[in-house]
């Protein structure tokens, strides 16, 4: 198959098309083109020429590239497309996918959209779907399904799954239910076809399955699925009862996403922006980190007009001119320690008591603080610098590493542990308070040793 290719030429033959109305070139240029590289192409055009495509084409080509459009993109279509063919785009997917777009729309028009959907399965389905939080199984799930009961012979089996597997895009597992539909196992496929038709399910499946509850975090969904190499996981209710799955292309859609948000917040942006967002959402989003670093620099300067003797006496004013330097290596480290323990974390590799952690943490942050602390001693005899004034450079930074690491360390756990998303311990906030706190360290040592 060959690679799609993206290029200015394309975007414009396809607005000249649009311009000139000329549908039937415009079909058939566009006919053998993916959904998701048609989405690239409608994400580039403008707003009207993005409406006119997806108007132009019948639901069953569309809906699939709105799935795959920018967010910002997809809100601005779907505000031009009446209710009636929102339903008709909805009615094409599958219930995940449907759920998703629906909950973008307002309270009031997610309402009459579902009322204008005429498969009543799917209606109750896409309620049942928006009612779970979006971030949990149940709302990363899809209804579609393929399931036996273990009662039904393999005849009747056979029949059934032909019945059900119309309406699944992939069938990754055969679940197996009771007569209450609770999920009790799996069926391997060659076991079904080999078996005696006049043999019943209860005979051959599997009892032993994976699954997840409704209620359970997409971030656990994920680490399960990891662990077990699962292509798609059932998920069940509190009643154990089979409600829908999950299937790996949802769960890496997921991880994607968070991935993306834990990289804004470690970077000091909070709230889910993109680069095309408006000025005031792009400032809303980063302001309150940069008020941080402010609060965080006032902070130092207070700091150091503590240490205003250093300042005075012509012997120690260098002290001054290293100053970065320790405030940087207290950042670089603290923001090391801490995004390895939150990448350790979202692994679940993070196990154990803090204390261990933190022993470890010590272990390490003295090997470097004391290989950095005699490259700053060398340094200080190339450039003649007293003796006693490198040492003291050479500990205070020793001492800023360790604690640096500490902080690091400590705070991702923690957060953690008490709910909180410990990517935020990456950003700002811990190279702001590792700043502070270096400084400070730095100059208290220095008045120890030399005044």
């Amino acid at each position: 198959m060959e690679q799609f290719q993206l290029n200015d030429e394309l975007i414009m033959k396809i607005a000249g098309l649009i311009s000139a109305k000329k549908n039937s070139n415009l079909k058939k240029l566009v006919k053998d083109i993916h959904f998701a590289d048609m989405a690239d192409v409608i994400n580039l055009l403008s707003e009207n020429q993005g409406i006119y495509l997806i108007k132009l084409f019948d639901s069953e080509k569309t809906s699939e590239i709105l799935t795959e459009l920018d967010e910002n993109v997809r809100e601005k279509i779907l505000k031009a497309l009446s209710v009636k063919e929102i339903a008709d785009e909805i009615e094409e997917l599958d219930s995940d996918d449907a759920a998703d777009i629906l909950a973008e729309l307002s309270e009031e028009r997610k309402e009459e959209v579902i009322s204008e959907i005429s498969n009543e399965d799917l209606a109750d389905n896409l309620i049942e779907l928006l009612s779970y939080k979006e971030d949990s199984a149940g709302g990363l799930m899809a209804k579609e399904l393929v399931k036996a009961n273990e009662n039904w012979t393999i005849l009747k089996c056979l029949g059934e799954i032909k019945k059900q597997g119309e309406n699944v895009t992939r069938v990754h597992s055969i679940y197996v239910v009771d007569d209450k539909e609770r999920l009790i196992g799996r069926l391997s496929l060659k076991d079904l076809i080999t078996a005696p038709s006049k043999n019943k399910i209860k005979d051959i499946y599997i009892p032993k399955v994976d699954s997840v509850n409704v209620m359970v975090s997409g971030e656990d969904v994920a680490k399960i699925m990891s662990k077990y190499d699962l292509e798609a996981i059932p998920v069940i209710d509190d009643q154990k009862q089979l409600v829908g799955r999950i299937t790996i292309d949802d769960i890496v859609d997921f991880i994607k996403e968070e991935a993306e948000e834990d990289y804004l917040i470690a970077a000091g942006i909070q709230g889910d922006v993109e680069a095309d967002d408006s000025i005031l959402e792009l400032t809303k989003a980063r302001l309150p980190w940069l008020f941080l670093g402010l609060v965080g620099g006032l902070g130092s300067v207070f700091i150091l007009e503590g240490f205003e003797e250093f300042m005075i006496d012509p012997d120690y004013k260098a002290l001054f001119f290293f100053t970065p330097l320790i405030a940087a290596m207290a950042g670089n480290v603290g923001v090391q320690s801490s995004a390895i323990i939150v990448q350790g974390i979202a692994n679940d590799v993070v196990k154990g008591s803090l204390l261990k952690r933190l022993i470890k943490e010590l272990g390490l942050s003295l090997i470097n603080g004391i290989i950095l602390g005699l490259l700053t001693i060398v340094f200080g005899f190339i450039i003649d610098q007293p003796i006693e004034l490198s040492l003291v450079i050479s500990l205070s930074m020793l001492c800023v590493i360790v604690v640096a690491a500490l902080i690091g360390t400590s705070i991702p756990i923690i957060l953690e542990k008490r709910g909180i998303d410990p990517a935020i311990a990456t950003g700002p906030f811990i190279t702001t308070s590792n700043d502070i706190f270096g400084i400070y360290l730095f100059f208290y040592i220095a008045k120890i040793f030399l005044l």
